[in-house]
């Protein structure tokens, strides 16, 4: 069997692609989400807003794969609105889902990765580099992953390769169950999540003592990033 790779969020959006490339190109993809990824795929149910969960769903997936060779952070979600007017347990599941559990499913699985010498690729967002209205939860859980991730990459230097995507918006249902106010217009330019995944996997295959240590992955007329 080719790399064992761990994806959050692996049955829909951008981590079913990356687990459509992963098995592309030989590897054995394994998800943690909350619902099952394309049949024939190794899956743990698991609420990542549930960290601890997220913890032991992690570690089951790695023994019964016998290991890791990589984890890649792809599950997201936002409710978009004004601080005042997003509920606080919404506000808070963002930033668990977000931030909380990208570092306690990478917290789980390093044991297995630092004997593989593996790799992880953590998926922050262009709002984690610039700010908007009426994402303060998003926001706060994006800029959080490029800080957790550029200091996860100074700690794990020569042992672990790290490393952060900052991806524009993509033609996903994420967008789906938004306000109207907060969808993307008809005329949006939004990148294929196909071509965000060739760019994990181009990370995820770089030989062993190089690390790309970040990529911006945008539409080319992207209006949130730079």
């Amino acid at each position: 069997m080719g790399p064992r790779v761990l994806v959050t969020g692996g049955s829909s959006g951008l981590g079913a692609a990356v687990v459509a490339a992963v098995a592309a190109s030989g590897g054995r993809p394994l998800v943690l989400d909350r619902q099952p990824p394309v049949d024939g795929v190794s899956w743990t149910e698991c609420d990542l807003a549930d960290t601890r969960a997220a913890e032991v769903a992690t570690r089951h997936l790695a023994e019964q794969a016998g290991g890791l060779d990589a984890v890649v952070t792809a599950a997201g979600m936002d409710v978009p609105g004004r601080l005042a007017d997003v509920p606080g347990e919404t506000w808070d599941r963002i930033v668990a889902v977000d931030l909380l559990a990208t570092a306690a499913v990478i917290r789980a699985a390093l044991p297995f990765l630092l004997t593989s010498r593996g790799r992880v690729v953590t998926v922050a967002s262009t709002l984690g580099v610039k700010a908007v209205s009426d994402a303060t939860a998003y926001c706060a859980a994006k800029f959080g992953v490029v800080g957790f991730t550029r200091a996860l990459a100074a700690e794990l230097a020569g042992q672990v390769g790290v490393t952060l995507l900052i991806p524009g918006g993509m033609r996903t249902a994420f967008f789906d169950e938004r306000d109207p106010q907060y969808k993307p217009g008809p005329d949006a330019i939004l990148n294929d999540p196909v071509d965000t995944a060739a760019a994990i996997m181009f990370a995820l295959n770089q030989p062993a003592g190089c690390a790309v240590r970040e990529l911006v992955v945008c539409a080319e007329q992207e209006t949130s990033y730079p």
